[in-house]
């Protein structure tokens, strides 16, 4: 019994009663899980990148996308984004309700075809621009790479870039496109270095150097990858661009190689000279040029969002009128049909045609903006949100290509004891070529030298710096041009027939429109004139190397080892080559702020250190001296960036003792970049001080007094800078973003809390004061004392944020927005600043030097900064202004139409009968009035030279007071009282028919709204005459043909003229005398002022 129970309970289905409760855990745990599979973001972390092997782990595809929407996805989302506006979706409810015969109100298509028609230009404009991002999308993702492959014959194949993944090998060539995050592995110039444009990324144009990996540099060839047994440890994907962790490994036990941001080839970055060899660690959306971007949003103007609130506040009033009719005429039967029908009557106070005419406002200012000749080369790529510009509080503005050309010009020299500039820079030339025979004298007695040490004699370098009391005239000037001749990371490339560096090992770099190449002319001993470029990570550098090649003292080589200068005499066939051993090189890092070269003189075998940084580094290296801090300053209140350059000479045994060190701290795993620069330091003591430099940095045409004008117009301008923090102070003094009694309060680097809150209080302290704060600052201060420092940072008259990174430049856009409620506008000319433009309720683009990426991604698009200025103040205005005359002329239109129906109402027993059937509604707002209203977005109330003279009328803008509660319901009284009087005065003076009321009426309203027009327009445009004039004459062509609606003997009759006449008067007088009583005793300040 017990077995046949127990297999007939075991043979029963399994019901939802008596499943297990462990079994429907287990299901919802599943489904749980599945779902967090699914949806969850992608975690990321470090991982293990195979070189010559396959990689199991799955990772992101390579894949560019910048479309908003897909096939599917395209028609839901741009309808949802239409009825997220009110007014779209109260006319969806009234258009959808006309296909209820109880409540249909005329005809469907008096609702159904505005609507549709404002829909219709929406969907196709949106389908425009989105096939065009992915047109561009496409061909990004389509351009075609070499990558390694062992089953192919030549050891290649092309692959698109959307194909490749993580731990492929791939060689990309000069002036191509990195399509993915690489290590270095192998380069074309046999010393494993290569320069990269990285504008796109970081927005600076230096030219960045990158080294191979040193293992895989010295390979024969690329295939030998592949015969290599070896993995990276590389670090999880972050969005720091300025820092990289990985490490080298092979499995045969080998010492391990530590890897750092040099050996990196960032996406979007590009190759400038030779070709490069690597292997892709991160692909598609873990690439750091991703991670820094941000998704473009849809951008609504403040107007906009102004008008759909009042949108809202007019519903509530149908709502009410609607309610107080029903209230009157009793709650009998179906009361809530006759209550949709009342709605329906009123629903004219919405106007679907505002949006129309808005739009269609938008284009023509659009259309203006581009064809305005004082602002060549504008283009509008959103026509959505032109009127924004009218009321910008902030502009936040990039550096580099934004504000400066990014041009060094060496402008003056310190030595202690003389200062040079432009006019006695001869001086100095004269002066090297004076030594150049004491030069050549020291080699050839060193090269005695040489020869008796190597015959067993023990001797010693001859050297003039060994004794100062022996130093000859000029020696001074001799030593400062030298340490600027090689404390720098200048390549000397030649352009000749053959393409041959004049290093001996350095390959050719790209085309000659590079900001950080610059073209000399050499006369080598013996030679023709032979035309040579620079090319280096920095255009400060190259400005001192071209400085100490015009004084006398060229660089005519270079490669990772060794380096060649050549000595001006004054017969140029005896030029002298100086011959120096590159032992380490230090480069400029933010933290640091100063780069050091460590050379070993060939001849004399005497090694030196050079260090070259910012003042307030330098001055606690370098030995004391009563000059520095006083001369730095002068520089830099004259708008000059300012270098600090001394030098130690170093035993062998000192060296040694270094490098030691040095290399056993570079392959530390833990903390490799503090230990790295203990060391460094530990070299720092004591140098010393050579002298003192200036370069300045040329700034765009026009950037002074355009900054003035928007500070004058009460517009804050924050610069937003990837640069130094010396840099930017530099440019923020040259380029008077300070003004000339503000003073300057640089934040220190703060790390902590307890910092954060000491240098805010400070910081309060400083009245009046501009900011310059550090991105890494920035972060501390906002993850403490977020509040505190925006509230410091907005009352400030302007603030430069240095080293920002991407990232953090949208961060602070949207901060501003946040915290002040107030339109921010973004401008730069970089791929760095594409997050900050599309964070920024205006995002203007530069085209410029640094590509195309932000100005196809902005709003707008200028050709130079100074545009910004007449953007703001002459089309901006204009577009506010038009546009909120144009919104409230429209609603006043529907609102004045709807009294009239509640009157008519009221008097007729309460019916919910339309005054206007058919073709007059329609086209009330169409051929009547369309023409003539419309034709106010010619009006003007300044000239562009008034508002250029008198920015401060910009201020007034920002405050919205063209368009606000007070101005709507001021129409709302003007639209009730004429409607109104045309109301009753058509039923007191109509005789005997009820076509009698619609002809005087209706002829009243429309000569009431072309008066209106009359009243609103500032500055007459002929093509409002003209509108006024078309739009009068169809009408009396409509009187005479409509014979529906007009009876045709009393249009004819006196009496008809009379009445409308007085009725039109009755409406419109006392709104003139008004307007010009207010104008005489209360004028507005432009009124003043013209």
């Amino acid at each position: 019994m017990d077995d046949g129970t127990s297999q007939s309970s075991a043979a029963a289905p399994m019901t939802r009663e008596n499943i297990p409760l462990l079994t429907r855990q287990r299901n919802r745990w599943y489904l749980f899980s599945c779902w967090r599979k699914w949806f969850r973001p992608r975690e990321l972390r470090a991982r293990n990148v195979n070189l010559g092997r396959p990689n199991t782990e799955k990772f992101p595809p390579n894949e560019i996308r910048n479309q908003k929407y897909n096939f599917i996805t395209f028609l839901p989302l741009v309808l949802f984004e239409q009825f997220r506006f009110f007014l779209n979706l109260y006319f969806l409810l009234m258009a959808l309700s006309q296909f209820i015969p109880d409540i249909r109100i005329g005809y469907p298509y008096t609702y159904w075809g505005p609507l549709g028609f404002v829909l219709m230009v929406t969907i196709c404009r949106e389908a425009v621009d989105d096939l065009r991002r992915h047109q561009r999308d496409h061909e990004v993702n389509s351009q075609k790479y070499k990558r390694l492959s062992a089953s192919h014959g030549n050891g290649y194949e092309m692959v698109p870039s959307s194909k490749l993944k993580v731990g492929d090998v791939i060689v990309v060539e000069k002036n191509e496109r990195v399509p993915a995050d690489l290590i270095l592995l192998r380069t074309s110039d046999r010393s494993g270095s290569v320069f990269v444009r990285t504008d796109q990324l970081d927005g600076e144009t230096d030219w960045k150097p990158r080294l191979a990996v040193p293992y895989t540099q010295k390979l024969s060839r690329d295939a030998d990858l592949y015969n290599i047994d070896a993995s990276f440890y590389v670090e999880k994907p972050q969005n720091d661009i300025h820092s990289f962790i990985a490490t080298f490994c092979m499995t045969d036990g080998s010492e391990d190689t530590g890897l750092s941001v040099e050996n990196t080839l960032w996406a979007n970055t590009v190759v400038a000279a030779g070709t490069a060899t690597g292997i892709v660690i991160y692909t598609g959306c873990e690439t750091r040029s991703v991670m820094n971007n941000s998704q473009p949003r849809s951008k609504v103007g403040l107007l906009d969002t102004e008008i759909n609130g009042l949108t809202k506040v007019l519903f509530c009033a149908v709502l009410g009128l609607s309610l107080v009719m029903m209230m009157l005429k009793g709650f009998g039967g179906p009361w809530y049909r006759y209550m949709f029908r009342f709605v329906l009557l009123f629903s004219y106070i919405i106007p679907i045609s505002l949006r129309v005419n808005l739009d269609m406002g938008k284009a023509f200012y659009s259309w203006q903006m581009q064809n305005d000749d004082n602002i060549k080369g504008t283009v509008v790529r959103s026509t959505t949100i032109p009127e924004e510009l009218g009321r910008i509080s902030y502009v936040l503005t990039d550096k580099t290509g934004t504000l400066t050309q990014n041009e060094m010009v060496f402008k003056k020299i310190h030595l202690g004891i003389v200062s040079h500039d432009a006019d006695t820079f001869h001086h100095i030339g004269q002066m090297i070529q004076k030594l150049s025979g004491s030069i050549l004298q020291q080699q050839q007695q060193q090269g005695s030298l040489s020869s008796s040490s190597s015959a067993g004699e023990n001797t010693k370098p001859i050297m003039f710096a060994g004794n100062r009391m022996r130093r000859p005239e000029g020696w001074r000037e001799w030593e400062a041009v030298r340490a600027l001749a090689l404390c720098h990371n200048v390549t000397p490339v030649s352009d000749d027939e053959d393409n041959r560096s004049v290093s001996t090992t350095s390959t050719v770099t790209g085309g000659n429109n590079s900001p950080t190449k610059s073209v000399i002319n050499i006369e080598a001993p013996g030679s023709t004139d032979t035309e040579h470029q620079y090319q280096a990570a920095s255009p400060d550098e190259i400005a001192l190397v071209k400085w100490t090649e015009q004084v006398g003292l060229t660089l005519i080589a270079r490669d990772t080892n060794t380096m060649t200068l050549q000595v001006k005499t004054a017969s140029d066939e005896n030029d002298i080559l100086l011959h120096y051993q590159i032992l380490q090189l230090f480069p400029f890092t933010s933290e640091s702020k100063r780069m050091g070269i460590i050379v070993r003189e060939s001849k004399t075998g005497q090694i030196t250190f050079y260090l070259k940084g910012a003042d307030v580094v330098m001055s606690s290296i370098v030995q004391y001296n009563d000059w520095l801090s006083e001369e730095s300053g002068n520089m830099a209140r004259e708008g000059l960036r300012t270098l600090v350059v001394a030098k130690k000479v170093l035993t062998e045994e000192q060296y040694n003792d270094f490098e030691t060190r040095y290399n056993a701290a570079r392959l530390s795993i833990s903390d490799r970049v503090a230990k790295v620069a203990a060391v460094t330091e530990s070299l720092e003591r004591e140098m010393e001080l050579l002298c003192l430099t200036g370069v300045e940095d040329r700034l765009q045409e026009n950037v002074r007094p355009t900054l003035e004008l928007l500070r004058n117009a009460g517009v804050r301008v924050w610069m937003l800078t990837g640069d130094k923090l010396e840099t930017a102070c530099c440019i923020a003094k040259s380029s008077q973003l300070i003004g000339r009694n503000q003073g300057l309060y640089v934040l220190r680097s703060v790390k902590t809390r307890t910092e954060a809150h000491q240098e805010l209080n400070h910081f309060r302290r400083k009245q009046g004061h501009a900011l310059v704060i550090s991105g890494e600052s920035l972060e501390v201060c906002l993850q403490y004392y977020r509040l505190e420092f925006l509230e410091l940072a907005t009352a400030s008259p302007a603030v430069v944020c240095c080293r920002c990174s991407p990232t953090q430049k949208a961060q602070v856009v949207a901060l501003i927005q946040k915290h002040t409620r107030k339109r921010t506008c973004a401008v730069g000319d970089g791929g760095n600043d594409v997050s900050m433009i599309q964070q920024a309720d205006a995002g203007v683009g530069i085209e410029g030097r640094e590509g195309r990426q932000a100005s196809l991604a902005g709003d707008f698009s200028i050709p130079q900064f100074s545009h910004i200025a007449k953007l703001l103040l002459i089309h901006g205005r204009r577009s506010y202004k038009r546009s909120a005359a144009l919104s409230q002329f429209v609603i006043h239109r529907g609102l004045i139409i709807t009294t009239l129906q509640a009157v008519f109402s009221a008097v007729f027993y309460l019916s919910s009968v339309a005054l206007y059937q058919g073709f007059l509604m329609v086209g009330y707002s169409t051929l009547y009035t369309m023409f003539p209203v419309f034709s106010l977005v010619l009006d003007q109330d300044i000239t562009s030279e008034t508002a250029v003279t008198y920015p401060e009328l910009y201020k007034d803008l920002s405050k919205g007071r063209s368009l606000s509660y007070k101005t709507f319901f001021i129409w709302v009284l003007i639209s009730i009282y004429q409607g109104g009087v045309i109301m009753y005065g058509a039923l007191i003076l109509f005789v005997d028919e009820f076509i009698h009321i619609v002809a005087i009426s209706f002829s009243a309203l429309i000569m009431t709204e072309l008066i209106m027009v009359a009243l609103t327009v500032r500055t007459w445009h002929r093509l409002m005459v003209l509108a006024e004039l078309f739009s009068l004459a169809l009408y009396l062509i409509s009187l005479a043909v409509l014979h529906e609606y007009f009876d045709w003997e009393f249009i004819w009759s006196y009496d008809f003229l009379w009445k409308v006449s007085l009725i039109t008067v009755v409406s419109c007088l006392p709104l003139y005398i008004i307007k010009f009583l207010r104008k005489k005793c209360s004028p507005p300040s432009y009124l003043k002022l013209s």
